[in-house]
């Protein structure tokens, strides 16, 4: 897909703030697993981008032993004692046999994570459902800051369908407007935005760029990447 060892959006969202700003992430690793656990280097790279952050969304986490996280989470907190670590993931996510988890790892001194639901239902077995996997949702609290109350959208777009995902993710902000009766949205991932998922008409057409109250935190410009052959605005976060 990307780079062979990495690949990174890193976004920092400062939300008008009574005492501080926050710096909110994502953060797609390429299969996360029993391999990039074991290599020293990797981990202190991991480490040193998610401490950056007051929140990180890792996608691709494909760990069968469920080893990995626990060991990152651990450096990190050993890393970073200024700030205490916790995280939340979803299943192992996918309708064949690719199967991906979402983690979200969070300031645990200095947000709460208060509800959190799957869209499409797991429980709702659908097999014409657009999404390749279900967006994981969370309501985060966040007691210093003059916004309190948001919501984040995790979602990770198969690469075949992301134009046809990335118009699904209107109706998934619906829903979750409606259902926890919230403005504060903001949806995070690697959504395949540019190059050759996407087509330029196909861009303009999308309902999430034609309405106004959306705000695209990245632009067309912009390279989400780290490859040196690569220019594309993969991750596409808005609010």
């Amino acid at each position: 897909m990307r780079s062979p060892v990495l690949l990174m959006c890193c976004l920092g969202v400062f939300m008008i703030a009574t005492s501080f700003s926050l710096k909110i992430c994502a953060f797609n690793i390429k299969s996360f697993g029993e391999a990039k656990a074991n290599n020293k280097n990797v981990m202190v790279i991991l480490i040193k981008i998610i401490s950056r952050c007051d929140l990180t969304l890792i996608q691709e986490v494909r760990d069968c032993k469920g080893e990995a996280i626990p060991a990152l989470m651990m450096m990190l907190n050993r890393f970073d004692k200024s700030h205490m670590y916790a995280h939340l993931e979803s299943k192992r996510l996918g309708k064949k046999t690719y199967k991906e988890q979402y983690v979200y790892i969070y300031r645990k001194d200095m947000l709460q994570v208060q509800e959190q639901f799957y869209y499409p239902d797991l429980s709702e077995k659908n097999e014409t459902e657009v999404f390749s996997r279900p967006a994981l949702i969370i309501r985060i609290h966040s007691p210093t800051t003059f916004v309190k109350n948001f919501a984040i959208i995790g979602h990770h777009t198969s690469p075949k369908h992301a134009m046809k995902e990335m118009e699904e993710l209107f109706g998934v902000f619906q829903v979750v407007k409606k259902k926890w009766k919230i403005e504060n949205v903001m949806l995070l991932g690697d959504l395949n935005a540019d190059c050759g998922y996407v087509t330029i008409k196909g861009l303009k057409n999308l309902r999430l760029r034609n309405d106004p109250k959306f705000h695209w935190l990245i632009t067309d410009e912009q390279d989400t990447t780290v490859r040196d052959t690569t220019h594309c605005a993969y991750d596409r976060p808005w609010m």
